[in-house]
């Protein structure tokens, strides 16, 4: 675990602070599949006693984010391809719905707002700044449920979206894929301003196999396949 500066934590929601700052971790790869909760090192990292942090580990726990295990402790999540095969192809259809929902939903406030987003993350593409480009690209995909207004569905999508991070995090996109999901998002902006729900849906879905593949690319390079932790 690669601690780079200490977090501003804020005292009066100390659990829900240190879950997001462990989750941005998770996200960000500096606590990778496999490795261990070092709670003596996270409790001076974000000053606090073990007592906040312990709370924050059980709500990371139910997000399976975090797997404790008898005896070891808290680690974070190991990932599988069968993760992968179960997940996102829920995802997609998630996804995929919620884009035709969004079509039919969207007023033109919400096509100036989705496409000022799109350019955002087309500058820092060009900008060559994954970091950003990577937040920006999450408020579009979580903007197309909120115009979708179907509180079942973003509820379903939230669930899967918080566990699928740890495993997205690992796909450090080449030139190529990352021009490639560029590509697939230019496609999806002007379907939407377009209003073409099925055409929406379906670039949607093929987006998310392709991200499925890239994530798989990256874990079988990194040997990620949910490897058994040598000090067992």
């Amino acid at each position: 675990m690669n601690v780079l500066s200490e977090p501003m934590i804020n005292r009066r929601s100390l659990s829900g602070e240190i879950v997001t700052h462990i989750r941005r971790m998770i996200v960000e790869g500096q606590l990778k599949p496999g490795d261990k909760i070092m709670e003596p090192e996270l409790c001076k990292l974000f000053n606090v006693s073990r007592t906040p942090l312990r709370e924050a580990i059980k709500v990371l726990t139910a997000e399976g984010l975090v797997t404790v295990e008898q005896n070891r402790g808290a680690r974070v999540s190991r990932i599988t391809y069968k993760e992968i095969a179960d997940l996102f192809p829920i995802m997609g259809a998630l996804e995929a719905l919620a884009g035709e929902l969004a079509c039919a939903n969207a007023s033109d406030a919400d096509i100036k707002g989705m496409r000022k987003l799109h350019d955002q993350m087309t500058r820092h593409y060009r900008d060559g700044d994954p970091f950003q480009y990577i937040e920006i690209n999450r408020q579009i995909h979580q903007e197309f449920f909120r115009i979708a207004a179907n509180e079942a569905l973003s509820a379903l999508y939230e669930q899967l979206l918080v566990r699928t991070h740890a495993i997205r995090f690992v796909a450090k996109k080449s030139p190529s894929r990352w021009r490639e999901a560029m590509e697939q998002h230019e496609a999806m902006m002007a379907a939407f301003e377009l209003r073409h729900g099925n055409t929406l849906g379906n670039l949607l879905r093929e987006h998310l196999q392709s991200k499925a593949q890239m994530v798989i690319e990256a874990m079988s390079a990194l040997n990620l396949d949910g490897q058994e932790d040598p000090e067992r």
